[in-house]
């Protein structure tokens, strides 16, 4: 078995650009041999808990001028090839991710967290829907298929914010300070939303790896 933990935020376009490229690299090797676990990852650390206005957000990142329209075209392009239609202009917040971290955390409990992360992108790229707000964080769990009750008592409670804050300092301190970031079998690491064949070779190294201890430990 080869393990993939992906490191990611869920308002990271080129994360889901990447998740994209990485479900079409499974595809084209054929494999069903991976194990993939989600990790957080805040790019905005200090996002105070409500978010803020997306036009606020641009501008403290960005400034002014016609930089932030340059970038998200270009991002627009890359997620066209990879078969998302990206709708910048719908999205009206920027969220504090800890919330929507908590979910994708308490999904994979339910063996539903690859569902959770799809639905959480879909709602905030594609439908322009703040996944800081708990009522949308709510339907995004019933879209993956688990209980709306359920996900709705679980995020007014606490549960889980340990682990995602914990989690996210532990990436930092491997040095990860940008995401996407693929970590295969805990010892190679894909950077960024790389093509499909970037995963490819890595799986084939992972799997050579995995042969070579094999046999030296029958050796």
């Amino acid at each position: 078995m080869i393990y993939v933990d992906i490191v990611s935020d869920t308002i990271c376009p080129w994360c889901y650009i990447g998740k994209r490229r990485f479900e079409r690299a499974l595809a084209q090797s054929g494999r069903t041999d991976i194990a993939v676990a989600w990790r957080p990852f805040q790019l905005n650390p200090d996002m105070p808990p409500e978010g803020m206005t997306r036009d606020d957000y641009i501008r403290a990142k960005f400034g002014g001028g016609d930089r932030p329209r340059q970038i998200y075209q270009a991002i627009a392009e890359s997620g066209r090839e990879a078969g998302i239609e990206f709708q910048f202009s719908r999205i009206r917040r920027t969220p504090n991710t800890v919330m929507s971290h908590r979910l994708v955390h308490w999904g994979a409990k339910r063996e539903a967290q690859e569902e959770v992360v799809d639905e959480l992108f879909k709602a905030y790229f594609e439908q322009g829907l703040d996944i800081g707000d708990l009522d949308t964080l709510v339907e995004c769990a019933r879209r993956a298929g688990i209980d709306a009750e359920s996900s709705r008592s679980f995020l007014l409670s606490d549960e889980g914010r340990h682990e995602v804050v914990t989690s996210d300092v532990y990436a930092r301190r491997l040095g990860i300070n940008g995401v996407p970031c693929f970590i295969v079998n805990r010892k190679y690491a894909v950077s960024g939303a790389q093509p499909p064949s970037a995963f490819v070779e890595v799986f084939n190294l992972a799997e050579r790896d995995a042969a070579t201890s094999a046999a030296q430990s029958v050796a």
